[in-house]
C-alpha cells in the first residue's frame, strides 16, 4: 500500500543525525501515513479493550474504470476492501453492525465495544473510503451516485460476510447511510438504530432566522463557496502540514474531554485516539468528498430521510 507523506513538527533528540554538540532543534520532518499506519494505530487503540476481537479486510470485489457500478468508478480496477472488526460474544447473541459518521471510522466507538459485546455479536466497519478501508478515487457527481457509493458497497460487504437479519446501528452520517440501506434492503435489517442521525430535514424545514441571516452575510457567502467547492476538514488537516496533528490533538481533547458529557478520556486514551484520528484524516481523500453531494451548506440533507420514510410508510 503506497504511503502518502504528511508533515509533522518533531523535536530532535541527542540521537539525531545533527551533530551532538548542537542543542535539540525543532524542524519539519516528513513522516508517512497510509492504510498500514491507520491499521497499526487502530490496533494500539483497541488494545485498551477487555473483549477479544478479530480484524479482517473483507473483499467486496473490483470493477474496471468507467464501470456502471458507481463505487467501482476509479482510475484503478484493484479490489476494494472494507475494514471490519468483529468482537467475541456468547453463542446465539443477536448481531449488531455499527456504521460510523462523517470524518470518523469504527475506532470512534472504542469505548462502547466492551459493553455492547456483552449483549451482542458486534461487528464494526469502516465505510468505503474511510478509515482502514480501501480509498478508491471518488468520482460521484450527484446525490444519487453518492448514496449508491455507500449503500451498494455495504451490500457487497453484507454478501461477503453472509449476514442477514441483523441490527443496523448508524451514527450521524452513518445513520443516514444505514437508513437509506434499510429502505433499499429491508429484508436484511431486523432493527434500525439511529444515534444522532444526520440528514432528516431540509434547510427550508429546519433553518433558523439567525442561520438565514448568516448565510446572506459575506462570511456566510465565503463559507458556502468553500462548501460547494468541496473543501473538507480533512483537506485543512493535510494543508496545515506540521500543524495538522496539533489541530487533531486539540479537537480530541475538546470533543472527548472538555466538552464531553460522559467520563473524559484518560491521558492514554487521548494519546492513542489522537494518533488514530490523525492518520485517518491525513490519508488519501476518498469517502470524505461525499459531503457536498449529500448535504447543502449547514449540513441540511439534499434528499432528506423524513421524506423517504413518509413515502415508504404510506
Amino acid at each position: 500500500m503506497g504511503d502518502q507523506f504528511v508533515a509533522v513538527l518533531t523535536s530532535e533528540s541527542s540521537q539525531s543525525t545533527i551533530q551532538q554538540s548542537k542543542p535539540p532543534s525543532r524542524r519539519l520532518k516528513w513522516v508517512p501515513t497510509s492504510t498500514d499506519h491507520i491499521i497499526a494505530a487502530e490496533k494500539r487503540l483497541l488494545s485498551l479493550l477487555k473483549i477479544k476481537y478479530t480484524t479482517e479486510q473483507v473483499n467486496i470485489g473490483s470493477g474496471p474504470p468507467g464501470s456502471k457500478i458507481k463505487w467501482f468508478r476509479s482510475s484503478s480496477n484493484e479490489p476494494r476492501y472494507i475494514n471490519t472488526v468483529t468482537f467475541d460474544s456468547s453463542e446465539n447473541s443477536p448481531t449488531i453492525v455499527l456504521v460510523h459518521g462523517y470524518g470518523a471510522s469504527q475506532g470512534f466507538f472504542f469505548r462502547n465495544f466492551d459493553t455492547l459485546a456483552s449483549k451482542f455479536q458486534v461487528i464494526a466497519i469502516d465505510q468505503l473510503g474511510w478509515g482502514g478501508s480501501s480509498r478508491p478515487d471518488f468520482t460521484c457527481k450527484s446525490t444519487e451516485e453518492t448514496e449508491a457509493w455507500f449503500i451498494d458497497s455495504f451490500e457487497e460487504w453484507r454478501k461477503a460476510k453472509n449476514l442477514t437479519n441483523f441490527i443496523l446501528l448508524g451514527h450521524s452520517l452513518g445513520g443516514y447511510v444505514a437508513s437509506k440501506y434499510a429502505l433499499k434492503h429491508p429484508e436484511h435489517v431486523k432493527h434500525l438504530v439511529l444515534v444522532g442521525p444526520a440528514g432528516f430535514t431540509t434547510e427550508s424545514e429546519h433553518s433558523s432566522e439567525q442561520f438565514s441571516k448568516f448565510k446572506s452575510s459575506w462570511k456566510g457567502a465565503v463559507i458556502n463557496h468553500f462548501w460547494e467547492s468541496n473543501f473538507t476538514p480533512q483537506k485543512l488537516i493535510r494543508g496545515l502540514g506540521p500543524w495538522g496533528r496539533n489541530i487533531v490533538q486539540k479537537y480530541t481533547g475538546n470533543r472527548f474531554g472538555s466538552y464531553s458529557q460522559g467520563d473524559p478520556l484518560t491521558e492514554e486514551e487521548s494519546k492513542l485516539l489522537t494518533e488514530y484520528i490523525y492518520h485517518t484524516l491525513a490519508a488519501k481523500a476518498s469517502g470524505e468528498l461525499c459531503l457536498k453531494y449529500i448535504f447543502s451548506f449547514g449540513a441540511f440533507a439534499r434528499k432528506p430521510l423524513l421524506e423517504r420514510f413518509i413515502f415508504y410508510f404510506q
